[in-house]
């Protein structure tokens, strides 16, 4: 009797860790393909997918907003947990209010622009075709426009890191920012 007690609660253990190992972990944040418009909701990850245009105006997104090639982004009072990404873009605009937890990184795209919103992080516009406007924006980090073709323009910031511009043909143009770091290179008198 006691063997087939002891036999039962094993069993019932061994069942138990079987159940274990085949239970789901946690669920991985979704990704949400926009094409179109989204307005006040929440998401976990944004993606614009090659060649789509995607406005948002008041959606939170709990992760990271990627911008894929050739895609248009127009991020209107947007709060953003995590980055918004850009590679091989054509348009990237984040404006009006918009809160980004970590940086906005425009690279090897045409358009960026960022006004009037709060960035955590550093705004990044590197290797763009296109104009590069930072403006009235107050910036966690650093403010970097590396190589840019298309014309870079950084007025009335304030940026608690860096302001690096090296490399922009032609320069950049620029006043009124407030740099708690260094105004380096290009952008040594804005």
């Amino acid at each position: 009797m006691i063997r087939s007690n002891a036999v039962r609660v094993l069993g019932a253990v061994l069942m138990g860790l079987s159940a274990l190992a085949v239970a789901p972990g946690p669920a991985a944040a979704e990704e949400r393909t926009c094409r179109g418009s989204i307005g006040a909701r929440t998401v976990d990850n944004l993606r614009v997918p090659g060649g789509a245009t995607c406005t948002l105006n008041g959606t939170t997104v709990k992760g990271t907003i990627k911008v894929e090639r050739n895609a248009v982004l127009f991020a209107y009072g947007v709060r953003v947990i995590g980055n918004v990404q850009a590679e091989n873009s054509r348009k990237v605009i984040v404006a009006d209010g918009s809160r980004v937890g970590g940086s906005v990184q425009v690279v090897q795209s045409g358009i960026a622009k960022v006004r009037d919103s709060r960035i955590n992080g550093n705004i990044l516009f590197d290797d763009n075709s296109g104009l590069n406007v930072a403006r009235r924006n107050v910036i966690g980090a650093d403010v970097q426009a590396f190589q840019n073709s298309g014309g870079v323009r950084i007025y009335n910031n304030r940026i608690d890191g860096n302001l690096q511009c090296k490399a922009n043909s032609p320069r950049p143009l620029g006043s009124g920012n407030v740099v708690d770091g260094n105004k380096e290179d290009q952008c040594r008198g804005f």
